[in-house]
């Protein structure tokens, strides 16, 4: 017998249908080797995006081999008897027949045998190489499980192994020597109808600094989030690592380092590749093609972003994607204190693109309220490496400027904290405890409902723990993070479930609605339109636990409204490049959402009249 017993199926389980996960019925009749008993059990544990089974037909020239090595085209197992016959594939699988089911539930029972989280990397990694359908099919039977490993906190510490965990290449790597040559190296890659783009130069992983072609675990990691949260198809992404060399000792003193061993090329050249990165890409892919910048330095994200911005379809998450969580925690935050936005001030450890990006979104918000922007420049207040930014300190660039007051000059951010008396701090420096003791319980004794977000990634450079931030504060402090925290008890029994402020409710949606109406530059209002959208989607109830964010399993859901809301802002402001106008826009984005659901590669078979099918003879 080919299927798992019905009662050791729901076993490897970690859900039933009552526990949240979507049910629905399979398509008619039973996979092969199975027994109808065990198809009903197998019921319970079946996820998808759609709530319901649907089953394309395709066709592939490919044929043997070179079928069970296609990522795209593998199925395992789950090849039935006719399409292994039909493809020239029978005998090279074992003689068992698998339904989409019990290959998840297999490849869990692996899973959970893996304690180390870069072992369960490793594990999803290697499936994404061999069987793509069933790697998303299993990211999105339960994306709150899997996101932190395929994003972070995990990826970072993948991406510091890079070198020594690479296996198989992912994404196209295009060097400062290619210059030139680029146009050319496109058309290494194997897809034509490329969509979303989302390339790194390796300066800033994260906050862990530069660490050169290692960084390609971001775009990977990004795009895995493209397709799994907000359904773009995996075939139209591109993710690309543009070594210029790096500026980390110890990785040029690696002899297992696998990039460019020198250091960082800048100015003049690196702006070169850059130009001629984006031209190409456009050329070949047309000018709808997203480009997201990820993990620049400071020293370029701005300059790229206003350089290119206008240009192309792009735009830097760690700018506007930051920004654009951030905000919707602000403005959920509001639904708790019951005031407005023009009632807070906001102290920011950091000055960096997501500070300033976050800055920026504020006072658009804020703006929308009835106030100039120089009014909401005023409740915006900075803290850097060199203390507080204010008018007269020396070396501030202009993106600082706009936010330096006439102030007497604070060190520390403790001082400033005591000084200024904000409402809200966010942390987006990356300096682990950067909220100190004292700083939270200054923030509990200024404000009866203080909002502390802890927003730098990953988890080891957090300001502060959602444990400090609710003890310290007895309940009473609104906090967010950027990497998850466990749930927090308190002495009195209240159970807190801390928001994740995490880039993924955000740019997934946005890709899937620029992608499919053909957003040719986006805006900053779209970002906007994005942060309200998430926090319109919070509920009392996932306030009353805490959350300012929808909770984590109903990101594809929450990526669909997102798209949706764009789609709709861009018909009506004239942004789109698709016409005819779909009447029904949510059918219309439903349309672009790619399903983890095999396909059939049974040929279509049929017959002729036996008379027309007559062989002639002399």
């Amino acid at each position: 017998m080919n299927s798992l017993p019905g009662r050791a199926a729901l076993s490897l389980c970690r859900r039933t249908a009552a526990g949240g996960m979507r049910v629905f019925r399979g398509p008619a009749g039973h996979p092969a080797g199975a027994v109808p008993g065990d198809r009903a059990s197998l019921r319970a544990v079946r996820v998808c995006h759609s709530g319901t089974s649907r089953q394309g037909s395709t066709s592939t020239k490919k044929r043997g081999y070179d079928i069970t090595r296609n990522p795209h085209l593998n199925k395992g197992m789950a090849f039935t008897l006719e399409e292994r016959l039909q493809l020239g594939i029978h005998g090279l699988l074992p003689p068992c027949f698998l339904s989409q089911d019990v290959q998840v539930l297999r490849v869990m029972k692996s899973y959970e045998t893996r304690a180390d989280p870069l072992d369960k990397y490793i594990l999803l990694m290697t499936l994404q190489d061999r069987n793509e359908k069933l790697f998303y099919r299993l990211l999105t039977s339960d994306i709150e499980e899997f996101m932190p490993i395929v994003y972070t906190p995990t990826v970072g510490l993948a991406c510091q192994q890079y070198g020594h965990a690479f296996r198989r290449p992912r994404g196209l790597f295009i060097t400062i020597h290619d210059r030139g040559h680029i146009a050319t190296m496109l058309n290494s890659w194997p897809e034509a109808d490329i969509k979303a783009v989302v390339v790194t130069d390796g300066e800033r992983i994260l906050g862990l600094g530069d660490l050169g072609t290692y960084g390609m675990g971001i775009p990977v990691g990004k795009l895995a989030l493209y397709t799994a949260c907000g359904g773009v198809r995996p075939q139209q992404c591109l993710p690309v690592l543009l070594d210029v060399g790096t500026d980390n000792q110890a990785l040029l003193d690696d002899p297992l380092y696998i990039g460019l061993k020198h250091k960082r090329i800048r100015g003049k050249e690196y702006d070169e590749l850059v130009d001629e990165f984006m031209q190409a890409v456009t050329d070949k892919y047309g000018m709808s093609c997203l480009i997201q910048f990820e993990d620049f330095a400071n020293s370029n994200a701005f300059r790229i972003l206003h350089k290119y911005r206008n240009r192309y379809c792009t735009f830097n998450d760690d700018i506007q994607g930051t920004a654009s969580v951030a905000v919707a925690g602000m403005l959920a935050a509001l639904k708790i204190t019951k005031n407005t936005l023009l009632d807070h001030t906001v102290v920011f450890q950091g000055a960096g693109e997501a500070a300033l990006g976050i800055a920026h979104l504020l006072m658009m918000a804020m703006a929308k309220e009835g106030i100039s922007r120089e009014d909401a420049a005023k409740r915006i207040w900075m803290v850097d490496s060199k203390g507080l930014i204010v008018k007269g300190r020396g070396n501030l660039n202009h993106e600082k400027q706009e936010f330096a007051h006439d102030h007497p000059h604070i060190k520390t951010l403790e001082e400033v904290v005591a000084t200024v008396k904000p409402t809200a701090i966010i942390g987006v420096a990356a300096v682990a405890g950067a909220f100190t003791e004292k700083i939270i319980k200054d923030m509990a004794s200024f404000n009866e409902r203080p909002i502390i977000f802890a927003l730098s990634n990953p988890t080891s450079k957090a300001e502060c723990t959602a444990e400090q931030c609710y003890q310290l504060t007895e309940g009473r402090g609104i906090f967010a993070s950027g990497s998850p925290f466990d749930k927090v008890t308190m002495a009195d029994g209240r159970t807190f479930v801390p928001g994740q402020g995490n880039n993924a409710y955000v740019f997934p949606g946005v890709a899937l609605g620029v992608i499919a109406c053909g957003v040719r530059h986006i805006s900053d209002d779209i970002f906007l339109t994005t942060a309200e959208a998430i926090a319109n989607m919070v509920t009392e109830e996932n306030l009353a636990e805490g959350r300012l964010y929808p909770p984590l399993k109903s990101i594809r859901e929450v990526s669909f409204k997102i798209a949706v809301k764009i789609v709709n802002y861009a018909y009506k402001n004239n942004m789109a490049s698709l016409y005819p106008e779909p009447k029904d826009k949510e059918a219309f984005v439903l349309s672009h959402i790619y399903s983890p659901d095999y396909d059939s590669f049974a040929l279509d078979t049929y017959s002729w009249p036996e008379e027309a099918m007559n062989v002639q003879d002399v």
